[in-house]
């Protein structure tokens, strides 16, 4: 396993620094997951704070017939593993089948189980017969204590490197809530509690099928959740949200992650010391 994910199921590392998921909603071409990866790296090194490059590289889940899914699945797949091999970065990546799972353990360090899809047994179930990482998302329909059993289906492949990860409740038809009582309830369960920071603030089912997004509320909520004890958490950013093909109006400018971050730290050692 990756040293990086080594310290981040370290229970000693859970008392120092909350770790970080963060990168491009999906691969849109051959340069930008480098260019993200570089600069994402270089601050994380800096602050040492644990960083896991975050890329979909497909996207399974979206509102309209002709939204961009991504580049082919084997270009970039293999652009995550060059990623994660030039930067000595564990890597993740959502997959939505067992057949997904299988394929994509061969490239990446961390297996994503997108929230809609976290009950799905045999899904989540190839996905610990992997022995990678999996990241659980916690589906907008489910409680925190529900989580449990999705945690449980990877565990009973004797995988013991199972994460949680908080990205907001269903409130009404086009917003999400997030309830942070949630955190340490799903680190009751002996994982990593994660907040999606990005994903909580989208406004899905928009009418006209493109998800909106209050990006306005990063800091906020990425605050708010260091403050509530998160292990880790989860941000997409991108270096012009604007002209993301994917989620761009939920995403955080690359240029804004290193200050935020900066701000975190000051939170997080705040919660340590108290």
């Amino acid at each position: 396993m990756n040293a990086t994910l080594k310290k981040i199921f370290s229970l000693s590392q859970k008392k120092k620094n909350f770790f970080l998921m963060a990168g491009p909603c999906v691969l849109e071409d051959e340069e930008m997951g480098f260019e993200i990866a570089e600069k994402i790296s270089g601050i994380c090194r800096k602050m040492e704070i644990p960083y896991i490059f975050k890329a979909s590289y497909k996207k399974a889940n979206r509102s309209k017939l002709d939204s961009f899914s991504g580049i082919g699945d084997e270009v970039a797949m293999n652009l995550l593993h060059d990623i994660g091999k030039k930067y000595d970065l564990p890597v993740v990546t959502d997959v939505h089948t067992s057949e997904e799972a299988h394929m994509a353990a061969r490239y990446v360090d961390v297996l994503q189980i997108p929230a809609f899809l976290c009950r799905q047994t045999a899904l989540l179930l190839s996905a610990g017969e992997t022995g990678r990482a999996v990241n659980i998302k916690k589906g907008q329909f489910l409680s925190p204590e529900a989580m449990q059993f999705a945690i449980e289906k990877v565990r009973s492949t004797n995988n013991p490197y199972v994460m949680a990860t908080e990205r907001g409740t269903t409130f009404g038809y086009g917003d999400l809530v997030v309830d942070f009582r949630g955190i340490p309830t799903m680190q009751g369960f002996g994982v990593p509690a994660v907040l999606d920071v990005t994903h909580s603030l989208q406004q899905p089912n928009q009418a006209k099928g493109v998800t909106g997004g209050l990006p306005h509320l990063i800091g906020t909520m990425a605050r708010a959740g260091i403050a509530a004890g998160v292990d880790g958490l989860f941000i997409e950013t991108h270096p012009r949200p604007e002209k993301a093909k994917s989620d761009g109006a939920n995403m955080l400018p690359l240029d804004k992650l290193e200050s935020l971050l900066e701000s975190l730290l000051i939170i997080r050692r705040a919660v340590i010391s108290s």
